[in-house]
């Protein structure tokens, strides 16, 4: 057996300037034999912007899609041939008006794989000096600020619901606590 799909065909349904959506006819590693909708994507970062004093800094943006203003840390996508990480650091300052000194790996997402291959690069970014916010026409957002614990509580309580925001914002905790225990003075 096949360890991997074999795609037989591809026919494109649409290209825009965020997603290629196309239709495949794949050979799957059992033998059977489908045809898939695939939307194609350049990727993405994010990054959990957090102060000095504890304050993680989000974005509550308008998203279209779901119909809703949703809490999220700031993200974007990749341009060409950018890496993940300057576009985190792009993204932060263009969104909340703060560039990172120092950015923390936290680790790559798909974020629905059953229908796209969209992969956002997560990043904790520290060190926040002032910089500039550039908002782009489409983007409608209003920047908050708190304690990376009430953030955390917002996840677990549900009112933050956008993954990535999710993911990153459990991924940050799990690093800026481990940072505390290595910070305290062993006995």
């Amino acid at each position: 057996m096949d360890l991997k799909a074999r795609v037989l065909e591809r026919r494109r349904i649409f290209k825009g300037r965020v997603v290629d959506l196309g239709l495949e006819r794949v050979r799957l590693p059992n033998g059977a034999v489908t045809e898939l909708e695939i939307i194609r994507h350049q990727g993405a970062a994010a990054a959990v912007p957090l102060t000095a004093s504890g304050e993680v800094v989000l974005v509550r943006q308008y998203r279209h899609a779901v119909g809703e203003w949703l809490l999220e840390v700031p993200a974007g996508k990749l341009e060409p041939g950018e890496d993940p990480e300057s576009c985190s650091l792009r993204e932060v300052e263009e969104e909340v008006g703060l560039r990172p000194k120092t950015m923390t790996p936290l680790g790559p997402i798909w974020t629905t794989p059953g229908f796209t291959n969209e992969r956002i690069w997560l990043f904790l970014a520290t060190d926040l000096e002032p910089g500039r916010q550039a908002l782009e026409d489409d983007e409608s957002l209003s920047v908050e600020r708190m304690l990376l614990p009430r953030a955390v509580d917002a996840v677990r309580r549900g009112e933050i619901c956008d993954a990535k925001s999710i993911v990153a914002l459990l991924r940050a905790e799990q690093v800026v606590s481990r940072r505390g225990r290595e910070a305290q003075p062993r006995r």
